[in-house]
């Protein structure tokens, strides 16, 4: 079973093996890719974060009441979208497997 996530690629949200030497492929180190992996992944992390307080802000109320916030439905939909969503390390994983990452070494001199 997979979802459907915003940036129209389709991602498995279970927990899946991943094969090193896939892995390793575009580095030849595969600490090196899991490095780049985790970069990318804090990046979607973000990226997602931010989003999601943009959309939440604008249900924010100076004044205090209780039941309004507890009976905002469109509030809590949008939220339980974002829980529904796959992890962002997992869809870092499918961009670096599918070469959809980019990523330079730095020169040395």
């Amino acid at each position: 079973m997979s979802k459907k996530v915003p940036n129209n690629s389709t991602v498995s949200p279970s927990i899946i093996t991943r094969d090193v030497v896939k892995l390793e492929e575009g580095t030849n180190n595969l600490y090196e890719s899991i490095s780049i992996i985790g970069k990318r992944s804090k990046q979607i992390s973000t990226k997602t974060k931010e989003e999601l307080n943009g959309k939440l802000s604008e249900f924010a109320s100076s004044v205090d009441n209780l039941e309004e916030i507890f009976e905002n439905r469109e509030q809590i939909e949008i939220s339980k979208f974002y829980e529904r969503m796959p992890k962002p390390s997992t869809l870092a994983i499918e961009e670096y497997l599918e070469k959809k990452v980019m990523f330079r070494k730095p020169t040395n001199g």
